[in-house]
C-alpha cells in the first residue's frame, strides 16, 4: 500500500479551494478506493486548526473538525521515533517544527508529502514528494 501524507498546506488548499485542491480530490477518491492510503499527523491537523481559530473562529475550527472527519485521512499520532526524526530535520533545516513533523511523518512510513509549501524543497532528496 502507498501511503501519502496530508500537511497543513494541503488541507487548507483544499477547504479553501485554491489552486490544487482538484488533485487533492483525487487522492480522497483513490483512498476511498482503498488505492492509496493517506495520513496526517495530528501536529499537522491541529495547526489546521489553529489557522482557522485565528484568521476566522471558534465556530469555524469546529466546522473544520467536523468536516475533517467526513475524509478518508487517517491521523498519526508523534511517537519517539517520529519526534527524533523531525528534530532532526529541525536542527538542520529552516522550517518549521509542524512542517518538520509532517516530513518525519512521511519517512517514518515511507511515504510521498502532499504540498505546495516550496519550504519543503530543502528536503526534496530526504523524503518523496508529491507537490500540487
Amino acid at each position: 500500500m502507498k501511503y501519502y501524507i496530508i500537511d497543513s498546506y494541503c488541507l487548507i488548499t483544499y477547504f479553501e479551494k485554491d489552486k490544487g485542491f482538484e488533485k487533492i480530490i483525487d487522492f480522497f477518491d483513490k483512498a476511498t478506493s482503498n488505492e492509496i492510503k493517506l495520513l496526517m499527523n495530528i501536529i499537522n491537523w491541529g495547526e489546521v486548526y489553529y489557522i482557522i481559530l485565528r484568521e476566522q473562529s471558534y465556530e469555524k475550527a469546529d466546522d473544520f473538525e467536523n468536516n475533517f472527519q467526513k475524509l478518508p485521512i487517517e491521523l498519526v499520532y508523534p511517537n519517539i521515533s517520529l519526534i527524533k526524526k523531525a528534530s532532526g530535520y529541525k536542527a538542520f533545516h529552516s522550517l518549521s517544527y509542524a512542517d518538520c513533523i509532517a516530513a518525519a511523518t512521511s519517512s517514518i512510513y515511507k511515504g510521498f508529502l502532499i504540498t505546495g509549501d516550496k519550504e519543503f524543497n530543502q528536503l526534496n532528496k530526504e523524503i518523496g514528494i508529491e507537490w500540487l
